[in-house]
């Protein structure tokens, strides 16, 4: 294998049930699973891309949404280079729990890294509950980046959020 420019380690947080999974599945494998099983813990895949004629190995960290595994959620969050924080457009419920989740990532983490909010299933555009204007008020309240959305079912806007934490990441580590 050739020599990788850098390795990042990026992790997908958010409530049980708002996409993390499947977005990730979707970006490693470009399908999408319908009954995907709640993760318990932590999954981990590692996927080689180039970007800006760089080549990064990108660690994909999908932590579990249930509360159980909050506790975990700072040893996971050790050596993350970024996130992506996940909400479901459909369950404003799912935006109000990013503080708790944001704060005990950042208990894990030794310096600020980039997060990228992320809204999930936009193929729900009908049940919407969730506007984009609400996410980017929160986002720049809290010095977040985004929001970006997307639809894991449909692919839309799926390889887009993994460029765009990536590149920032990048610019983070002064590699661009």
């Amino acid at each position: 294998m050739s020599t990788r420019d850098a390795t990042f380690k990026v992790c997908i947080i958010g409530e049980g049930g708002v996409g993390k999974t499947s977005l990730a599945r979707r970006y490693l494998t470009r399908v999408f699973e319908e009954d995907t099983k709640m993760t318990v813990g932590a999954d981990f895949a590692v996927k080689y891309i180039t970007l800006d004629d760089k080549k990064i190995s990108l660690q994909i960290w999908d932590f579990a949404g249930e509360e159980r595994f909050k506790v975990l959620l700072p040893g996971y969050a050790t050596g993350s280079n970024g996130a992506i924080f996940m909400y479901d457009i459909t369950r404003y419920v799912t935006l109000t729990k990013i503080d708790d989740w944001l704060s005990i990532f950042k208990s894990g983490i030794k310096e600020p890294v980039p997060i990228l909010m992320v809204g999930g299933k936009t193929d729900l555009e009908e049940k919407r509950s969730v506007s984009i204007e609400q996410v980017q008020t929160y986002c720049e309240s809290r010095n977040l980046l985004g929001p970006i959305e997307c639809s894991a079912k449909s692919g839309n806007n799926v390889e887009n959020v993994f460029e765009f934490i990536t590149r920032e990441m990048m610019k983070h580590t002064n590699l661009i």
